[in-house]
């Protein structure tokens, strides 16, 4: 950007411009000036980014100060080029509407040359600085997001390589945490679309997409001999296999961070993964809407995902047959509402559902 070494002077009267040219002409500063206000409108337009400030009369022909000052605030001058009004007619309507539309100073006529001066060196150094203050803010912003977008990338990867630690015990690919993130994506995005009571922003979506991958944490803790088990498991291991909820609950307590809204995400899914919204589900026997809403979608999109992959020990489902066994509760009770979304979302679900893992 060019150095901002340039006044501009615009009056009608002559001897006016003439006397304000007196004044900087053995300054620092380029001059330029401007008879009416369509002339001083052209100069601002070619020289936007090299005026530092700009000595306005009230009254002219063609256009007056006041529309000089608005046509600067609709092409975003008016925070940059500082505007000192001069005027010898002025009212208390034109001075209130000159400030409103963002005069810096306002001088009266006849103007003492020493105090014009000053005014206007002050005028000049404060936005200088407010300039170098902003630009200074811009960059800090800049770094901030950036080093946010690390951390968030670094935290994504820990997430994911934890929660496939699950996965690797389990002999499983390693691919179901990322399709549950995918699918829970997808879902949220339509239940924004579909329920304005509950609008997700993208910075949440995003949020309980991460968390969602850590549903199955709780695994980790439960042995060997039922977590690998090929076939059906005993009523006895069924018990200890639910209470993987409360195990990964209890693991991510010891990290608990007080009024954090991706700690809660996180704890909501790994507990409420299981619940069903007529109350028969587990480990708490919610019902109906004490289930969270991103519980409840992380819930039918990891059923989703389990149908219709083929494991060591299932094959896996068609999906006309998995939309059939959800729909109709097979695998549980979910909302009528979360159904619809479901519903919704089929083809986009089936476009990212792979032949190799129902193969």
């Amino acid at each position: 950007m060019e150095e901002r070494n340039t006044l501009l002077i615009v009056d009608d009267v002559m001897i006016n411009r003439e006397l304000l040219k007196d004044i900087f002409e053995e300054g620092e500063y380029k001059l330029l000036e401007a008879k009416d206000g369509e002339e001083a409108i052209e100069i601002l337009d070619a020289n936007k980014d090299s005026i530092a400030l700009v000595f306005l009369d009230l009254v002219m022909p063609k256009k007056n100060g006041l529309e000089v000052m608005h046509h600067m605030s609709l092409n975003n001058m008016i925070n940059t080029i500082p505007v000192i009004m001069i005027t010898g007619e002025a009212t208390v309507e034109s001075d209130v509407k000159a400030y409103e539309l963002g005069a810096a100073d306002i001088i009266y006529k006849p103007f003492e040359p020493a105090v014009v001066t000053r005014r206007a060196k002050n005028i000049i150094e404060l936005y200088k600085h407010r300039t170098y203050i902003e630009k200074e803010l811009k960059i800090r912003t800049k770094e901030l997001l950036e080093s946010k977008k690390q951390i968030e990338q670094s935290n994504v990867f820990l997430i994911n390589a934890l929660s496939s630690v699950v996965e690797f015990r389990s002999l499983e690919s390693g691919e179901h945490i990322q399709r549950v993130k995918k699918f829970t994506r997808i879902m949220l995005r339509h239940w924004r679309a579909l329920y304005g009571e509950k609008q997700f922003t993208d910075e949440q979506i995003e949020l309980i997409v991460n968390a969602s991958a850590l549903h199955d944490i709780g695994k980790i803790a439960i042995p060997d001999n039922i977590l690998l088990k090929p076939g059906r498991l005993t009523e006895e291991e069924y018990t200890e296999m639910k209470k993987h909820t409360i195990y990964g609950c209890q693991m991510l307590e010891k990290f608990k961070q007080e009024e954090n809204e991706f700690y809660r995400y996180c704890y909501d899914i790994c507990r409420y993964h299981h619940e069903r919204y007529d109350g028969r589900g587990y480990p708490d026997g919610l019902k109906g809407n004490e289930i969270p809403v991103w519980a409840q979608i992380v819930a039918i999109v990891d059923v989703y995902d389990a149908l219709v992959s083929k494991r060591v020990y299932k094959s896996s489902f068609s999906i006309d047959e998995t939309f059939r066994i959800i729909n109709e509760g097979e695998c549980g009770v979910f909302s009528p509402k979360l159904l619809k979304c479901f519903n919704d979302s089929r083809e986009e679900l089936v476009e990212n559902t792979t032949k190799e893992q129902m193969e």
